[in-house]
């Protein structure tokens, strides 16, 4: 059975963990992210579990978000909830294990129920970037052979900062660590981001039907929405932007911990050139979304790209941009 997510027990918890925190435990867990198969959630692991999932697939994800407004039919947890159930149902198809979600990241919408843990703008973080830093020398430490920090959360400034990280600990820690909103996957299919928009909640709708009320909306302009009308969301959207996301993040979690130091190499090549793009497109003055501008044409292949290891073919469209 699905459950609603109670308003005042998801609240709570999130405030209570501020920072950090799980969207995965006790019943607050819908149906999304209770496993089909194995169990792949970090927190309800054993030991033996844990050696087990690793010596099959070195893979852990790393879901982000943040507590942020999402329109008057989404609850405030959109972020975080849907990049962790992406990431279980990647794991539990292509292997690997979920670590909690984090929730508190870089930026947020000048509106209620929004937790701002840093500027919208500040792509020198000092807590996301530090916090990411620590989490995958700890996850290398602990034996996991690649990294995958799915962010639901994509501010601009977030999305520097987390590709950024994953640029510079690949090369620290010489093991793949990928950071990328949902969204980048699924280029293809249209959906080039939004903010509790038609992508976002058409997201909600097949993750966790019983969050989201569209009966709430009334006529455009909604509050703190950006993109496409929400009124559009359907479940039947929401199952396509999964399969798509999701099926390439299984590929990339089977294939990631079997990567040599040459397409290691190639990799990090590709994901840095989209970093230096997204940084120097403002020229220091322009709007940080500079680079964002022709993202639905220029990076449309990215996910095809990345799940088939087409690296070259990503540096060529990060020239694009």
């Amino acid at each position: 059975m699905t459950r609603r997510f109670g308003r005042r027990r998801f609240l709570g918890s999130a405030a209570g963990a501020a920072f950090l925190g799980s969207v995965s435990g006790g019943e607050e867990t819908s149906a999304a992210d209770s496993p089909a198969g194995r169990q792949v959630r970090l927190e309800f692991l054993c030991p033996k579990e844990i050696e087990d999932a690793q010596a099959a697939c070195g893979t852990i994800f790393q879901p982000l978000g943040t507590i942020e407004w999402h329109g008057v039919h989404n609850v405030v947890g959109v972020d975080a909830v849907k990049a962790h159930a992406l990431c279980v149902r990647a794991a539990q198809r292509g292997g690997g294990v979920v670590s909690p979600a984090l929730y508190g990241g870089v930026g947020g919408l000048s509106e209620l129920h929004t937790f701002v843990m840093e500027p919208e703008n500040c792509v020198f973080s000092n807590l996301l970037r530090p916090w990411l830093e620590q989490l995958c020398r700890e996850m290398a430490r602990n034996g996991f052979r690649a990294i995958i920090m799915l962010t639901g959360h994509y501010g601009a400034a977030q999305q520097i900062v987390v590709r950024e990280t994953a640029v510079r600990m690949s090369r620290a820690l010489g093991i793949p660590v990928l950071g990328t909103p949902e969204y980048m996957l699924a280029i293809d299919v249209n959906y080039t981001g939004d903010h509790a928009a038609w992508g976002e909640t058409s997201l909600m709708m097949h993750l966790y039907p019983d969050t989201v009320d569209l009966s709430r909306l009334g006529d455009p302009p909604h509050q703190g929405v950006g993109g496409r009308d929400p009124r559009e969301s359907s479940a039947k959207d929401g199952k396509l932007l999964t399969e798509t996301i999701v099926s390439r993040l299984a590929t990339l979690a089977k294939n990631m911990p079997g990567w040599d130091h040459k397409k290691l190499d190639r990799f990090v090549d590709a994901e840095a050139a989209m970093v230096a793009r997204q940084l120097s497109a403002p020229r220091g003055k322009g709007n940080l979304w500079t680079a964002w501008k022709n993202i639905g044409s220029a990076m449309r292949g990215y996910g095809e790209q990345l799940a088939a290891e087409r690296f070259e073919d990503i540096k060529a469209s990060v020239a694009k941009l």
